[in-house]
């Protein structure tokens, strides 16, 4: 009867030791190579070398160690099948019961600036195969490719070994751990593609950070993934500093916030509820800011989320917690340490206020350039809108000209309608959000809602629309309403008229060329 044998082959060697030293209790010899095989000798523990295994000595650098039959036929024979045992035993090999195999750091050197040379060389061909060959043949054989699966593996094999759905639930994170893998690589090889910004095959890969409590709502299980190399500055990356867990909405808002402020180059504060902006303004201080966005919208603003793109001081964080305020997540580059009391000692908020920090943020243009976004059975893959306001595609097709404080308000404008669903309208005056329309099914209606909402501070602002008007109407209202100033993309067949109407009342109208939907 031949031994137990157990392949080990791992770069990441974390909690290897004691593993190894149980299975050698438990009577497995191993099968190793290279730097496993020099730490397990070091350990007091025996090791046969592949090498000697195989009669064949490494070659190429390394390049090749484990690509041989007599490794593959010990991992890949069919243990029910008598023709396959009857080659084991001609063949004199001990089939291969556990295979431990994690690959070549790819990532940790593409992390580190690693040459295009020295990445090729982490690009690992005999690990991969090995995993596969041995998640394949899970009915006879247990692949373990995380450290974190040593203790639970080892554990059953000291009861009698694993059944097979244990052995099939190893498979499975095996394919997936070479699955991400290639993936990486794909992703950094796509740079010589001329056409890689729309590959052929889309290979993407996410980590679970946190099991989510629920979804959307109570009735749908949720997680939220993390890429490998998310960006610093943004929701997936934030570290939480107080209160209790992050539900599913409360990331999504946090997100629309947070790409929101990084819009902007002075302090700024957007509350969003519903991942539309409730109130958003500019200001001296991230404070004024704060107090001029909630001013647009208290009643709205209860409940929702708070972002900054000015680190929150105690006097922000003071006028946060006053009276009659609630939030739900408040998220900044940094706090000041004498501001997390504040919002810690808040009576009545206990831990339902939940604070991230996301350290500095990046300007939109300097984030990855694509969105995905799911749909029943496919995807959409899609380049982010990042564009900014461009003076010299501007274009003032009315005999009126914006006054230059109405080109302030009209740029402050133009960059928060793209953050609102489609379709979208916002009111600004003075650096701050008094009105906005989204979602609704015409724009007309949007533009009624902004107008409502805006109220008297209407009179003298400007509006901003993520499309152009298909007709006139529009037009009549913010008038009616006080607007002075509009800015849009233009393009309606209707263009001559809304103008027209525009000219009638006054209104200035600037045309952009670009849209914003935001679906």
């Amino acid at each position: 009867m031949h031994a137990r044998v157990a392949l080990i082959s791992v770069s990441d060697k974390t909690g290897l030791e004691p593993f190894a030293r149980a299975l050698h209790a438990l009577g497995f010899q191993f099968l190793s190579t290279g730097g496993t095989a020099r730490s397990l000798r070091a350990w007091g523990l025996p090791v046969q070398e592949v090498s000697d295994w195989t009669g064949f000595p490494e070659i190429l650098d390394g390049r090749v160690k484990t690509l041989h039959p007599r490794i593959h036929a010990a991992i890949l024979a069919n243990l029910s099948l008598p023709d396959h045992q009857q080659t084991l035993q001609e063949l004199n090999l001990a089939p291969i019961e556990l295979v431990v195999v994690n690959l070549y750091p790819f990532e940790q050197a593409l992390r580190a600036g690693a040459s295009g040379a020295e990445q090729i060389e982490q690009i690992d061909i005999g690990g991969p195969t090995l995993i596969r060959a041995a998640a394949k043949n899970f009915e006879h054989v247990a692949v373990i490719v995380r450290p974190a699966d040593y203790e639970w593996v080892l554990s059953r094999l000291q009861v009698g070994g694993l059944n097979r759905e244990e052995r099939a639930l190893l498979a499975s994170r095996a394919f997936a751990h070479v699955a991400e893998y290639d993936a990486l690589i794909a992703d950094w090889l796509r740079r010589f593609d001329p056409d890689g910004a729309l590959p052929e095959t889309l290979t993407l890969t996410y980590r679970l950070a946190q099991r989510l409590r629920y979804g959307e709502n109570p009735h749908q299980q949720a997680g939220f993934y993390r890429e490998p190399f998310a960006p610093p500055g943004c929701i997936a990356t934030a570290e939480q500093l107080w209160g209790k867990e992050l539900s599913y909405n409360n990331l999504l808002d946090a997100d629309a916030a947070l790409e929101l402020v990084r819009e902007f180059e002075q302090p700024a504060c957007a509350i969003i509820k519903h991942t539309n902006p409730c109130g958003v303004a500019l200001g001296e201080s991230v404070t004024e800011a704060f107090l001029r966005a909630l001013e647009a919208d208290p009643v709205s603003a209860f409940g929702g989320i708070v972002a900054c793109n000015r680190p929150i001081d105690r006097e922000a964080a003071e006028a946060m917690v006053a009276p009659g305020t609630f939030f739900e997540v408040v998220l900044a580059p940094d706090f000041a340490p004498d501001a997390l009391p504040v919002f810690q000692e808040r009576k009545g908020w206990g831990q339902n206020v939940r604070l991230l920090r996301t350290g500095e943020l990046p300007l939109p243009s300097q984030l990855h350039g694509y969105a995905v976004r799911s749909l029943t059975g496919g995807a959409l893959y899609t380049e982010r809108d990042a564009i900014d306001w461009n003076p010299d595609a501007l274009q003032v097709v009315t005999e009126r000209t914006p006054t230059e404080s109405e080109w302030t308000d009209l740029r402050f404008a133009w960059r928060v309608v793209k953050h609102v669903k489609s379709n979208a309208i916002v009111v600004a005056k003075g650096g701050v959000v008094w009105g906005v329309g989204a979602g609704q099914m015409n724009r007309v209606g949007s533009v009624r809602l902004a107008l409502e909402a805006a109220g008297e501070h209407a009179r003298g602002a400007v509006l901003a629309s993520d499309a152009f008007f298909p007709f006139p109407d529009s037009i009549d209202l913010a008038a009616q309403a006080g607007i002075r100033a509009i800015v849009q993309p233009g393009g309606s067949k209707k263009d001559p008229e809304v103008i027209a109407a525009a000219n009638e009342t006054g209104i200035a109208i600037v045309f952009t060329g670009i849209r914003h939907f935001r679906h």
